[in-house]
């Protein structure tokens, strides 16, 4: 992932000591440098000491940031003092950016409370958040009212904003690649385009038979493909019996899917992997999808966009492979609990250990074992987890999500493919909420914590309707 960059604006109003904005700002710099963070902020020759105070000053800081549109992730508001609302509202309505913005103010000091000494930024933040609010931009909050721009929590609060700010402008500026049709069988994963493209979400379609003719134009003998045949025998266990030219097959699909990917500037996609590669090809699109989640670029099964969607927003929100699954059964008795399943594609980190490289078991017991090289199975090893689903719901136009917490259990089921045991504290609120709302029955999951991140992305910056399980 690509560093962030945040637009930093110290406000300050002329009551109030200058020079208090003036050690705030070289103090956010000093931060932002430390956590790793790029920045865009005027200089002390822009403005007096850098900061934001007149409309004259709102004008150049704009003009700074709208110079700076494609770098720029998201805004940082600080306030060292009371800090001017007028300034601080203007510059972002006249920069336009559309990003995240956070907005931090300092705490006073009981024994300087004097004129020299007074920030009153708890004061100040009240007025620019009720400008905010007036001008229609959407912020953040930071976790505690007031704090010193110094503190662990400004940094706490800027990594969790940096995760805000990847998932937003990532996914306004995402193409997916949809590979193949969906399967007849799957009305579930019917998803509205227009509704994706009024997010920012682009879709980019190729018909499967024109990656198959890209797959089958390749040579044995080429060095991409004995490259990828190394790449994935070097990626997990693949079954002993197991003939080389299936994986030769393989490493072609997986070559013809990443050139595309590569061409059209993709980000994530979802595969018809059930069952016309198969029956046309000759092999199944699991491992190639697999070893694209794991590099993160996330691919969906039986060409679920959506899905790849909710992948890509966890990938971004966490930095970890996202992978996707099936709520798919009950766990004897215990509620709270249940089975999630697929073929699989998960990403080797996702599974995080040694698994084995072998057959389809479903389709390959209907169409022959011979067409289905390519399933990734294994337990998921145990840890946090965080759910998400985005489904476009074209009943009522709009784009809706639910997303939650929870662990991958060390319990073990005896069954085929890829599966873990999901614990999740009140599951059953959970399905009943998606069986009334209209839910499929897919999942993405990723081993990390970021529901907060997600909710935070979702519905004040992307406008999406969004039910966050607790």
């Amino acid at each position: 992932m690509k560093k962030t960059t945040f637009g930093i604006l110290i406000g300050t109003r002329g009551f109030f000591n200058p020079e208090l904005a003036k050690q705030g700002r070289k103090e956010a710099i000093s931060v932002m440098e430390e956590l790793g963070f790029d920045h865009v902020i005027l200089s002390e020759g822009d403005t007096r000491f850098g900061v934001v105070e007149t409309m004259d000053d709102a004008k150049k800081c704009a003009k700074l940031f709208r110079d700076n549109y494609e770098k720029i992730d998201g805004v940082v508001v600080c306030l060292p003092n009371f800090g001017d609302e007028i300034g601080v509202a203007a510059t972002l309505d006249i920069a336009k950016l559309d990003v995240p913005v956070l907005v931090q103010a300092s705490d006073d000091e009981l024994d300087k409370m004097d004129i020299d000494r007074r920030r009153d930024s708890f004061c100040g933040k009240l007025s620019v958040c009720n400008n905010l609010y007036q001008y229609k931009i959407p912020f953040t909050n930071t976790s505690i009212h007031t704090y010193p721009i110094s503190s662990q929590y400004f940094r706490e609060d800027l990594k969790y904003f940096a995760s805000v700010c990847r998932v937003v402008k990532g996914l306004k500026n995402a193409r997916l690649a949809q590979i193949g049709t969906r399967p007849a069988a799957f009305q579930t994963v019917r998803y509205s385009e227009k509704l994706l493209q009024d997010s920012g979400i682009t879709v980019v379609p190729v018909d499967l038979s024109e990656i198959i003719a890209a797959a089958n134009s390749l040579k044995d003998s080429d060095s991409s493909v004995k490259a990828k045949i190394s790449e994935m025998k070097a990626y997990g266990s693949i079954a002993a019996d197991i003939k080389e030219e299936n994986i030769i097959k393989s490493a072609k699909l997986s070559l013809a899917m990443e050139k595309f990917i590569s061409d059209n500037e993709c980000v994530a996609g979802a595969m018809q992997c059930w069952s016309s590669i198969e029956q046309n090809y000759g092999c199944a699109s699991c491992l190639p999808m697999s070893m694209l989640s794991d590099k993160g670029i996330p691919m969906a099964c039986e060409t679920d966009i959506a899905g790849a969607v909710s992948m890509y927003a966890m990938y971004l929100a966490s930095g970890q492979p996202s992978g996707y699954l099936d709520w798919n059964n009950n766990f004897g008795n215990d509620r709270n609990k249940c089975v999630n399943f697929h073929c699989s594609n998960f990403p080797k980190k996702f599974i995080a250990k040694e698994f084995e490289i072998s057959n389809l078991d479903i389709l390959g017991n209907n169409i022959g074992y011979e067409k289905c090289f390519g399933a990734c199975k294994a337990n998921i090893a145990p840890g946090e987890m965080t759910f998400a689903k985005i489904s476009t719901d074209e009943r009522w136009g709009v784009i809706k999500t639910y997303f939650g917490q929870g662990e991958f259990t060390d319990d073990y089921v005896d069954t085929h493919g890829g599966r873990v045991v999901c614990r999740i504290e009140n599951l059953q609120k959970l399905l009943d909420y998606m069986c009334t709302n209209g839910f499929e029955h897919h999942v993405a999951m990723n081993r990390s914590r970021v529901a907060s991140v997600l909710n935070e992305a979702f519905e004040k910056y992307m406008g999406w309707e969004t039910y966050w399980h607790k």
